[in-house]
């Protein structure tokens, strides 16, 4: 939340209307004249609309107002406020008209009518403006008083042939006010963009998450959302309002609404705080809570007539939610109480509404309303409504009687707010239920959440040591397996296989949800690679996908250790079966974590568009809750999509975010799928030593980034990169790593990715390799891992001169790249193909010249002209640099050139115009 707050010197959202006012001023300078009554809600943005039209007009005269309250019973009152600037020039009008200004500025007592000082306020102003055109600007319209109202709504409809611009702002619709027949231009919320644009203006450190909330509870309101982000510093109120359903509104907005309603007949005003009061616009009840409070049929029309209700069916509501609050906020706690009376009344005793009404009306300490709202929680929770159930179980405690009631029901809405997405509240709420009555109650009630917490949020090891603690307190199975298979993760997360194995050791133990699945589905939670795994140790694939869909959410494991395991099609669908039922019942932290692997999920299946969009919602829904590693498991997301695109900055960028929290913290699984990322980016960018050196981290003893699942998924990267920097020896242990894992897991990439790891090793069995790699059930289920097996072959067999076989194999790998963006791999492949086609564009004698020479002699050419060393040209052509030596020296000997600036120049020549 912001610190400061700042005015904004600009209007936001507002070209149309700014457009139309310069238009008005545009006009006058040219010699006519015309006027705008600018109208709608208070808070809207009028006010700004009329200083920008005082702002452009410095070359005119002019004359402006603000009417008030106190003064609109007063005749002329305003017409004084606009016209005492020229009360020197009145004596230059005709006599008559002189006199009737006079008594409207109160300068005589001579009597008047009103048709006379309108023609004579006329005459003035285009008497000015004969010289130099003339702005009138009156602001707060609705409060002018009948006689100025008349007087400026007979001018402004008569301003057209001088140069003299009226500009008038009204809460109402003009149609039915004295400015009828003048044109109107109804200012409406701003749109979404624009209030974003105008919260970074008024409160500059203002967080993403924090704008999305004011954006959303402003609805457009300019002055809402610059008095939320006032009140934003004032955590504690906002929070107390938002307890009870019902987000801050300001003292100037409460001001403005209320303005207009105590112009109302009291019935009429108690009505629309009834109104106000019941929060689910329920006309029936409201009706029936009006009638008993004396507001009968005579007060609705006069309310709806009024603007301010509208009724549609049994429904009854504000034109805005800003004015529902500041209705609600702007009465007296007496009308308060008296609305909240009158509608519990209307209830029955069972009603969940009734509750809040009575708690609303509660003073002190109210064990019986206490208990009800703690029934409307219950309920509430296992609808789905979790944000209710908060709210309610957080009033409940403040009637509490005893402290260890109040505990117990602060530990309720703790965990209520975290489900409901609101991270600061549900830890503020958990600290105070452990300090006003400490003991495991906290822990029983709020569903071990400090562990959850902790894992979402902090530090991996210390999660474990909450969740393993509070499994032995929490009395629902459920819950116990929830928070065992929790602190398995955060145990994989930090690459402890010690504190795994004791969160495993409990969950046997105990008495959890799915006790008997437990022993088959908990091996998919290693990662060890057992140098001496047998064939015969391969499960079938098809038994281990049945038992993947069989079992419980909570037993699957992480999402890289699926990928790895195989398992990740029947996860993939498990997760999507899900996401609707987070969604419905409103979970926004357990939907963040399940987009997080959806996303991930998706990503190796080849849907980039879905899991670019999973991660995206994920990372939203993870920074509003304070979420920070389910925000960095969504950056891996995006980072690996990156990569993959030739996105470096993206990978930058996300890989920076995500290490900033992960490396301090120790959360080695997020640090490793970062230096992943970055990996993968450079070996796609063919800088394979500086992809290879960061790769080596994931299996360095120590290294922050060392973790084994992402050392196994990395695995084929650090082959390939070691292959092409000549480091035979590190590339053949990668491969009998993914060799000891396929035949663990059976899983189809590993398999191939250790066949296509082979093959890059060379040797009499390369082509085998990769052609085993291609035959491999199920391989095509990971796209971008199957086109770089076909790649790698094409580029084995190019480089043995079978060009044709090359051409199929290449082919079909730019093909695949093409088709998911995989822009580096997709340019590596065209490169290739060309290699293994015809020779290139004939023309010039510099052109046929480059014509003679090889595929490859034209390719080592291309790149020593753009001044690459021998070293770098065989990296990225697989060769030796004393293979590009001897290139070299046939390219120059064909082209008649000695040196690499002679063959910049030639080739420069021969580029296409």
């Amino acid at each position: 939340m912001a610190s400061r707050i700042a005015a904004p010197t600009e209007l936001f959202g507002r070209r149309e209307e700014t457009a139309a006012l310069d238009g008005l001023l545009s006009r006058a300078r040219g010699g006519s004249g015309g006027a705008l009554v600018v109208w709608g809600e208070p808070g809207i943005g009028k006010s700004a609309l009329l200083r920008h039209a005082h702002g452009q007009a410095a070359d005119f005269v002019r004359l402006s107002h603000s009417a008030t309250r106190p003064e609109s019973d007063l005749a002329f009152a305003g017409l004084h406020g606009l016209l005492r600037p020229l009360a020197d020039r009145v004596e230059l009008l005709a006599t008559d008209q002189a006199a009737a200004v006079r008594t409207a500025l109160g300068l005589s007592g001579e009597p008047t009518d009103r048709l006379v000082v309108g023609a004579a306020v006329l005459s003035l102003l285009c008497g000015l403006a004969e010289r130099q055109p003339v702005l009138v600007v009156v602001d707060d319209g609705q409060w002018l008083d009948e006689a100025t109202a008349l007087c400026l709504g007979f001018v402004a409809r008569r301003v057209g042939t001088h140069p003299v611009v009226v500009v008038l702002a009204d809460h109402s619709d003009p149609a039915a006010r004295p400015w009828e027949g003048v044109a109107d231009m109804r200012v409406d919320g701003l749109s979404d963009e624009g209030a974003r644009q105008l919260v970074a203006a008024v409160a500059p450190l203002t967080d993403e998450a924090a704008t999305r909330n004011m954006v959303r509870e402003a609805g457009g309101n300019p002055l809402a959302l610059h008095e939320l982000a006032t009140l934003g510093g004032d955590l504690d109120d906002a929070e107390q309002r938002r307890k009870r359903g019902r987000p801050p509104v300001g003292p100037r907005l409460r001001r403005a609404f209320r303005a207009g309603i105590e112009a109302l007949s009291p019935p009429a005003q108690l009505l629309t705080v009834l109104a106000a009061a019941e929060e689910h616009g329920d006309r029936l009840t409201v009706r029936r809570a009006g009638r008993a409070s004396g507001a009968g049929d005579a007060v609705w029309d006069e309310v709806t007539n009024a603007g301010l209700l509208h009724v549609a069916g049994n429904r009854v509501g504000f034109r805005h939610p800003v004015v529902s609050r500041a209705v609600y906020e702007g009465c007296g706690a007496a009308t308060r109480r008296r609305a909240h009376r009158a509608l519990a009344a209307t209830m029955p005793e069972e009603a969940e509404e009734r509750a809040w009404h009575l708690a609303a009306l509660a003073h002190g300490r109210d064990e019986d309303v206490a208990r009800l709202l703690e029934r409307t929680a219950a309920r509430a929770r296992l609808r789905g409504a979790t944000s209710t159930a908060a709210r309610a179980w957080w009033r409940a405690a403040e009637l509490s009687a005893a402290p260890i009631d109040a505990s117990q029901r602060l530990a309720e809405a703790a965990r209520a707010s975290w489900d409901a997405g609101w991270a600061a509240t549900a830890e503020r709420l958990l600290d105070d239920a452990e300090r006003l009555a400490p003991g495991a109650h906290v822990a029983r009630r709020s569903r071990g959440l400090r562990g959850v917490m902790e894992f979402a949020r902090g530090m991996p090891e210390m999660a474990h040591h909450f969740l393993v603690t509070d499994m032995k307190r929490v009395p629902e199975p459920g819950t116990a397996l929830e928070l065992g298979t929790l602190a398995m993760r955060a145990a994989w997360s930090v690459g402890r296989g010690d504190l795994r194995d004791s969160a495993l050791e409990l969950l046997l133990e105990g008495d959890v949800e799915g006790r008997t699945g437990l022993p088959g589905a908990l091996a998919w939670w290693s990662d060890d690679v057992p140098a001496d795994a047998a064939p015969a140790d391969t499960p079938d694939l098809g038994d281990a996908a049945a038992r993947a869909r069989a079992t419980i959410p909570p037993l699957l494991p992480p999402t890289p250790l699926a990928l790895a395991w195989g398992i990740d099609k029947p996860m993939a669908d498990a997760l999507r079966r899900r996401l609707p039922h987070l969604r419905r019942r409103g979970e926004r932290a357990r939907l963040a974590a399940a987009l997080a692997q959806t996303a991930m999920l998706d990503h190796a299946a080849g849907r980039w568009p879905q899991s670019e969009s999973s991660a995206a919602e994920g990372l939203r829904l993870a920074q509003d809750l304070g979420a920070d590693h389910i925000a960095s498991h969504c950056r891996t997301s995006l980072g690996w999509l990156a990569a993959a695109r030739g996105d470096e900055r993206a990978v930058a960028e996300a890989t920076a975010r995500t290490l900033e929290t992960s490396l301090p913290q120790g959360v080695r699984a997020l640090s490793a799928a970062a230096y992943w990322n970055r990996g993968m980016a450079s070996l796609f960018r063919e800088r394979p030593e500086e992809a290879l050196d960061i790769l080596v981290r994931l299996t360095e003893p120590g290294h922050g980034a060392e973790h084994p699942t992402f050392a196994l998924l990395a695995a084929l990267d650090t082959a390939e990169a070691a292959v092409r920097v000549g480091r035979s020896d590190l590339a053949d242990e990668r491969a009998r790593v993914l060799e000891a894992w396929e035949r663990r897991t059976g899983a189809p990439w590993a398999r191939c990715a250790a066949h296509v790891a082979r093959g890059l090793l060379g040797g009499a069995r390369a082509e085998g390799a990769f052609r085993a790699a291609l035959d491999v059930p199920g391989a095509r289920s990971h796209p971008l891992l199957y086109a770089r097996a076909q790649l790698s072959y094409g580029e084995w067999l190019r480089r043995g001169r079978r060009r044709t076989d090359a051409r199929v194999r290449i082919g079909a790998a730019l093909e695949a790249f093409d088709r998911l963006g995989a822009e580096p791999l997709r340019q590596r492949a065209q490169r290739e193909q060309d290699l293994t086609g015809s020779p290139g564009r004939r023309g010039s004698s510099d052109t046929r010249a480059l014509n003679r020479l090889t595929a490859q002699e034209q390719r080592v050419a291309q790149l020593a002209a753009e001044q690459l060393t021998n070293r770098e040209i065989g990296v990225q052509l697989r060769i030796s640099h004393r293979t590009v030596g001897h290139h070299l020296g046939n390219v120059f000997a064909k082209l008649g050139i000695n040196t690499r600036t002679e063959l910049s120049h030639l080739h420069a020549a021969c580029e296409p115009p």
